[in-house]
């Protein structure tokens, strides 16, 4: 397999053939901001605020998913790429809660992102926290739809698809299959789909309880009460 050389600002770089631009970019050193982005799964492509600009196309093309091509002229920093990227991230961080999410946060305020620019106190999606399991919390109010945990729990890693991509459009959300208690649903507790969530939506409940200042030996009670209560079932 051939290798393929191309510009991205100003620098020649040399990549195998089926790299991807973000893959070229990095192997200059060149940061460019990814979230739905994960170097052991699939690109999903969804996020975009890996755009980067190529000489001769009309549209910004996603770096994560986009294969080199020789001869191509890129650039991951032009004015229009970092219009592009305040606006998405300043479109995220108008609907989903990021306070779990500092690397986002931080970011987002590299490119000067205001989540009230589009009009102060817009309504967040809300959504119910699923304290269901003894292991994590799902809490979908700062979910940012990047699916790495749909792929996490699916084809790219455990291959159990107890997460699952639920509604579509505007009611496009994650769930389990048929929407089920976690208990119900075919996860095994590998923990990946957490480790591979970038905002916060999945944490581990110990961690999070605590954060919310639960101490541990209230935290066993209450788990323990729930197990009783679930027992008489």
């Amino acid at each position: 397999m051939s290798d393929v050389t191309l510009t991205i600002d100003g620098q020649s770089v040399t990549v195998p053939q089926g790299a991807t631009l973000l893959q070229a970019a990095r192997q200059l050193h060149q940061d460019i901001p990814t979230v739905c982005y994960h170097p052991h799964f699939t690109p999903p492509a969804l996020c975009r605020v890996c755009v980067v600009e190529v000489e001769k196309s009309r549209v910004l093309v996603q770096s994560c998913s986009r294969v080199a091509e020789a001869g191509m002229v890129v650039h991951t920093a032009s004015p229009r790429v970092q219009l592009a990227r305040k606006v998405l991230f300043e479109m995220l961080a108008s609907a989903v809660d990021l306070s779990a999410a500092p690397e986002i946060q931080a970011q987002a305020e590299t490119y000067g992102a205001e989540r009230d620019r589009y009009g102060k106190g817009v309504k967040r999606r809300a959504f119910p926290l699923f304290d269901d399991n003894p292991f994590y919390i799902r809490d979908y109010a700062k979910c940012i739809m990047c699916w790495r945990c749909v792929q996490a729990c699916g084809e790219d890693v455990q291959y159990t698809f107890a997460i699952y991509r639920a509604g579509r459009g505007f009611d496009a959300h994650i769930s389990t299959f048929e929407g089920v208690p976690i208990p119900e649903s075919t996860c095994v507790y590998c923990g990946n789909c957490v480790q591979a969530c970038p905002s916060g939506a999945l944490q581990p409940r110990r961690a999070y309880w605590m954060e919310q200042g639960l101490d541990l030996k209230e935290l066993a009670r209450v788990s323990n009460l729930e197990q009783k209560e679930k027992s008489k079932l």
